[in-house]
């Protein structure tokens, strides 16, 4: 059996909420996947026990996070203990905030859609973008030989998304110069897509491939295949 963390706070009103358990069926039935996945609010991850033992962690939409902390614990979680990642939307967010702090060490990286600690001021990493993309489709110009380019056999794709924030492009020499590498940008050049090379897989888009009208989207497909790979070869 293997097991996937969904972080984030469950909603019905959420669209990406109702939509990711019919994506996991979808998955089970086309690769025959044998799947156990439990969803864990975000205050609950920030307790580092609340996250051992899963095979994969999914860190969907749905922000603002009840917990940032917690968002930001899940992302840190499967970056440093190798665990097949993908982050979504608020996913993605808190995944540039996290890799923003513990590994270029911008301690004061903030998401500006949670606020600063009163009288305190910081980097803001996470901005409104230019236009909201909430509820809008988008095309995303892929990296050659890039992950998600080889997941989804296509250098252009045109992707949902239901978010107003953003990565600043301030920070992007910061970030690229640690590791992380950019491999998905809007026609203007807006980052969209950021992976992690070395890693099991982290893979994280602002857009948000669970809304894609026809299911598994092929990089949530990629991601589920890498949690099984990964574990079986943690359990040779």
């Amino acid at each position: 059996m293997i097991s996937i963390a969904l972080v984030g706070d469950r909603s019905p009103t959420v669209r990406a909420h109702t939509r990711i358990p019919l994506v996991l069926d979808a998955l089970r039935e086309s690769e025959g996947l044998d799947l156990d996945v439990y969803w864990v609010p975000t205050p609950a991850a920030e307790d580092p026990e609340a996250l051992r033992g899963f095979d994969g962690i999914w860190l969907v939409p749905g922000s603002p996070y009840r917990s940032e902390a917690g968002g930001v614990a899940a992302a840190r979680a499967a970056r440093v203990e190798g665990i097949p990642f993908l982050g979504t939307c608020g996913g993605f967010q808190h995944a540039m905030l996290e890799f923003a702090r513990d590994v270029c060490g911008l301690t004061t990286a903030l998401h500006t859609e949670n606020g600063s600690p009163a009288g305190s001021t910081g980097a803001e990493l996470i901005v409104p973008l230019a236009c909201s993309l909430a509820g809008h489709e988008a095309a995303v110009e892929l990296t050659p030989g890039s992950l998600a380019e080889r997941l989804l056999g296509t250098a252009r794709t045109v992707e949902r998304y239901h978010c107003s924030y953003g990565l600043s492009p301030a920070y992007l020499d910061l970030l690229t110069s640690r590791g992380l590498r950019f491999t998905g940008h809007d026609e203007s050049g807006e980052v969209r897509v950021a992976e992690l090379p070395g890693h099991p897989f982290y893979l994280a888009t602002l857009f948000q491939p669970e809304l894609a009208s026809e299911a598994p989207h092929p990089l949530i497909r990629g991601f589920a295949q890498a949690v099984v790979r990964n574990s079986a070869a943690l359990r040779r």
